[in-house]
C-alpha cells in the first residue's frame, strides 16, 4: 500500500504528528517549509493531528527529517489505511511521573516556608520540573530557537526567569500545574477527535459473505468486492452499500441520515452502510466497496470541512500572529522601563513581566474556535446534515433569502393519483381496470404512476392493439372496443369534450395538477387527476424559516400555474415558473448583489445555480455523489427541516465562538491589571491560563449534544 498519491505530478502525503495539538506547532511547520521549492502545500488537520503535504517526488524523506528537527514524530500514514481506530488515534502521558512531581514541588513548598536549608529547597525544586516539565522545556526551546512564541516557549522562559531571580518553589508549582492543566485540556480535546472517529464505528468491520461454493463465510468488509453478496439478520448493522436481491424488512437510517421513522426496504431497493436493519433478513449485492460507501463519503467530507476556515477561526489565527509579539514587547517593557525610569525594584518587575508571559499565550484564544467548529460539523453529521466546512456552517446565520427548486425539494418528485372520477357509478371497476391496462403499456412517467395506482381494481381485460399518441396520450383496443387514455388535447381532438368538463379541467389546471383522461370513441369515461403531493414537512419548514424573518422564493422549471399554486399551498414569498438552468441562475446573481442567499436543490439539475448561490443546499443527499460533491451544505434525507435547524446550529456556534474569544481575552485583560498592580502570581496565571482553555474547550464541546 502507498504511502501516498500521486495527483497532477505532485505527491500528496498524510503525516501524523502526535506532537501537533495546538496552531502554534503548525505555525512552526508552516515556516520551516514556507520557502522549501519541493513542498507545494500545507494542509493541517489539528484535531486529527494529521498534515497533509503536498510535495514533488522523491522530497519526502527530507521533509520528515525537517518536521523531526523541530522535535516532532512524524508517522507517515497509507493513503487508504484499514486501520480505523489509527485514524484518530489518541495518545495519553500517563499520570503516574506528574503525581510524583506534584508531591516534589510540594514539599519544595514547605522547605522554603519551613526554612528548611536553602539547597534542599533547590534540589526539590528541580527535581519537580525535571520529572513533571522537562518535555515542556524541551519544546519550548526548541520553539525558541526556531523563532516561534508559542506556550511552551514562553512557559520556559518564565520557569527559567523565575529560578534565576530565586523563586525556585513557585518555578516548581507553576511546572506542575502547567503539566496538569495541559493534560486535562488534552483530554477534554480527545472528545473532538472522538467525535469524528464515531461516525466510522457506525458500519461494522465484519460482513456475512456468499462465497463461489454456496458457503458463507465473515470476512472483513474492507476485502469484499463490489458484487459480492452479504446476508443480513434481524438487529445487525449494515457493512457496505447495496441493493437488496432477496427479502425485506425496515431500515433505520437515522445513523446517516437523522429520519426517525424507519423506513421499509424490498427487492430493488438501496441499502446504505451503517444503518441498521431492524426486523427482517435479506441478502444484498454489494455496489460500493467500504472506501467509498455512502457512509465513508460522508466522513471523508467532514474530514475535509475542517480544514475549510470559518470566518471567526481566520481572524483569529491573524490577530494570534500579531498579539503574541506585542505581549512580547510589553514584557520587556514592564521589566525594562519601572526599574529603570521610575525606580522600581528590578526583581519585582521582571517577576511581574515573568507573569505576564504566562498568562499572554493566545493558546486559549486559538484551539477555542476548531474544537467548537469541528464539534458542530460532527452533531450536525450525526443528525442528517452533511456541512462542507467551518465557512458554511458559520455563514448559515447570515443567510436572509433561501430559494427552492420545486419538484423533490418542496414537493414528492413523484406523481400520485389525487382524485378519480368515474362518470358511469355502474361501470367503476371495468373502467379504473381498463385505464390501469393502457397505462401500464405507455412509458410516461405520469401513465405509469396512473398504472401504478390502478393495479390491484379488478382483473385486467385482453389488449390486443396498443398504439402512442406522441404529446397526446395511447390509443388501445381491448374486447374490440377502441380506448383512448390521454391528455385535454386529445379529447378535443376526438370531439366529446363539453362545456361541463373544460370547466371542470380549468380548475384543475390552475392548481398546476396533471389531468389524464379515459374515453371511448364517443364520450369521455373518467377523469384522473394526477398531482405532486407537497411534503408535509415542507410547511413545517417554511413556517419555521419565516419566523426567523427570512424571506422565501420558489424557482422551477414547471410551468407558471403549477409553480403558484405550489407557492401558495406551503407558503412561499415568490414564485417564477418556466425556468430554464440559466435562468435560475440569473435570478440568484440579481439576489446575492443585495442578499445572503442560500439555493435548496437536488444537486444534479439545479447544480449552476448551487454553485452561484451563497450557500448551496443539496437535498436527498444518501447515496447521491453529485449531490456530495456540488453543494456546501448537504441534507441526508428529503426533510426540508434540517435547514431551519442548520441556522440554528449555526447561530448557537457563533454564540459560543463569542463567548470564548470574550472570556479568553476579558480574563487576560483582568489578569494582567492583577499583575501590574501587584496581586497577580505565577502559579495564579497557570491556573488562568490554562482553565480559561479547558474552559473555552469544555464550552465549544457543548455542541457535541446540540439538538437540531
Amino acid at each position: 500500500m502507498q504511502p501516498s498519491a500521486t495527483i497532477n505530478g505532485a505527491r500528496h502525503t498524510q503525516i501524523r504528528i502526535q506532537q501537533m495539538d495546538c496552531p502554534t506547532e503548525e505555525a512552526m511547520i508552516r515556516r520551516l517549509f514556507e520557502n522549501n521549492p519541493n513542498v507545494l502545500q500545507l494542509n493541517f488537520n489539528l484535531i486529527r493531528r494529521v498534515l497533509t503535504v503536498s510535495h514533488r517526488p522523491d522530497s519526502l524523506n527530507p521533509i520528515l527529517e525537517g518536521i523531526r528537527s523541530l522535535g516532532f514524530e512524524p508517522e507517515v500514514l497509507a493513503a487508504e489505511s484499514s486501520n480505523r481506530s489509527a485514524q484518530f488515534e489518541i495518545s495519553h502521558r500517563p499520570w503516574w511521573p506528574l503525581v510524583i512531581a506534584a508531591v516534589v514541588a510540594l514539599l519544595a513548598e514547605i522547605s522554603h516556608f519551613a526554612a528548611w536549608p536553602t539547597w534542599l529547597t533547590l534540589a526539590f525544586a528541580s527535581m519537580a520540573i525535571a520529572i513533571g516539565g522537562l518535555h515542556t522545556y524541551k519544546k519550548g526551546w526548541r520553539a525558541l530557537r526556531n523563532g516561534n512564541l508559542n506556550i511552551n516557549a514562553l512557559m520556559s522562559i518564565a520557569v527559567t526567569g523565575a529560578l534565576l531571580i530565586g523563586e525556585w518553589p513557585e518555578a516548581a508549582m507553576v511546572t506542575v500545574l502547567f503539566s496538569l492543566a495541559e493534560m486535562i485540556e488534552a483530554r477534554s480535546l480527545d472528545r473532538a477527535r472522538r467525535a469524528i472517529g464515531s461516525l466510522m464505528e457506525l458500519a461494522p468491520e465484519h460482513a456475512l459473505v456468499l462465497l463461489k461454493d454456496g458457503s458463507w463465510q465473515k470476512l472483513p468488509a474492507r476485502e469484499v468486492q463490489l458484487g459480492s453478496t452479504i446476508r443480513i439478520a434481524p438487529g445487525q448493522q449494515i457493512p457496505l452499500d447495496g441493493e437488496i436481491i432477496s427479502g425485506f424488512s425496515s431500515i433505520n437510517q437515522a445513523p446517516i441520515s437523522g429520519e426517525s421513522q424507519p423506513v421499509d426496504k424490498s427487492v430493488g431497493d438501496a441499502v446504505y452502510a451503517g444503518t441498521i436493519n431492524l426486523n427482517g433478513s435479506f441478502d444484498y449485492s454489494v455496489t460500493a466497496t467500504a472506501d467509498n460507501s455512502t457512509l465513508a463519503r460522508i466522513i471523508h467530507r467532514v474530514e475535509e470541512a475542517q480544514n475549510a476556515k470559518a470566518p471567526t477561526q481566520r481572524f483569529i489565527d491573524r490577530f494570534a500572529a500579531i498579539y503574541t509579539p506585542m505581549v512580547l514587547l510589553l514584557a520587556l517593557l514592564i521589566t525594562i522601563v519601572p526599574p529603570l525610569f521610575f525606580g522600581g525594584a528590578w526583581l519585582a518587575w521582571i517577576y511581574k513581566a515573568l507573569v505576564i508571559l504566562v498568562i499572554a499565550c493566545p493558546c486559549a484564544l486559538v484551539i477555542s474556535t476548531p474544537v467548537s467548529i469541528v464539534s458542530a460539523l460532527a452533531s450536525a453529521a450525526r443528525q442528517g446534515i452533511l456541512i462542507k466546512g467551518g465557512v458554511y456552517l458559520e455563514n448559515s446565520r447570515l443567510l436572509n433569502y433561501l430559494t427552492f427548486d420545486k419538484t423533490g425539494t418542496v414537493t414528492e418528485g413523484r406523481p400520485s393519483l389525487n382524485e378519480a372520477l368515474i362518470f358511469d357509478e355502474n361501470q367503476q371497476a371495468t373502467i379504473r381496470s381498463i385505464a390501469g391496462t393502457i397505462a401500464a403499456r405507455s412509458d410516461h412517467p405520469i401513465s405509469q404512476a396512473l398504472a401504478a395506482a390502478l393495479n390491484n381494481h379488478g382483473d385486467s381485460p385482453a389488449l390486443t392493439h396498443f398504439e402512442a399518441l406522441p404529446g397526446r396520450g395511447s390509443k388501445a383496443v381491448i374486447e374490440g372496443q377502441s380506448y383512448f387514455l390521454g391528455s385535454h388535447r386529445l379529447i378535443h381532438e376526438l370531439g366529446v369534450c363539453s362545456p361541463a368538463l373544460e370547466q371542470q379541467l380549468a380548475i384543475f389546471e390552475q392548481q398546476g395538477k396533471n389531468t389524464t383522461l379515459l374515453c371511448s370513441e364517443k364520450a369521455v369515461l373518467a377523469l384522473f387527476v394526477m398531482a405532486d403531493n407537497v411534503k408535509e414537512s415542507s410547511r413545517e419548514a417554511l413556517q419555521e424559516l419565516h419566523q426567523m424573518g427570512i424571506k422565501t422564493m420558489m424557482l422551477s422549471g414547471d410551468n407558471q400555474l403549477a409553480v403558484n399554486y405550489i407557492a401558495k399551498e406551503v407558503g412561499i414569498d415568490k414564485a417564477h415558473g418556466n425556468l430554464l438552468p440559466e435562468d435560475k441562475l440569473q435570478i440568484i446573481h440579481e439576489l446575492s448583489e443585495h442578499s445572503i442567499i442560500a439555493m435548496v436543490g437536488d444537486g444534479i439539475n439545479d447544480t449552476p445555480a448551487l454553485a452561484r448561490a451563497d450557500i448551496g443546499i443539496a437535498m436527498g443527499a444518501i447515496g447521491s455523489d453529485a449531490a456530495l460533491e456540488t453543494a456546501d451544505v448537504a441534507l441526508m434525507d428529503d426533510d426540508l427541516r434540517k435547514i431551519p435547524s442548520l441556522i440554528r446550529l449555526s447561530r448557537a456556534t457563533h454564540r459560543i465562538l463569542l463567548q470564548n474569544i470574550s472570556f479568553a481575552l476579558g480574563l487576560k485583560a483582568i489578569f494582567l491589571i492583577l499583575t501590574l498592580s501587584g496581586y497577580g502570581t505565577m502559579w495564579m496565571a497557570v491556573f488562568a491560563d490554562m482553565g480559561a482553555s479547558l474552559l473555552v474547550v469544555l464550552n465549544g464541546l457543548r455542541l457535541l449534544n446540540y439538538r437540531l
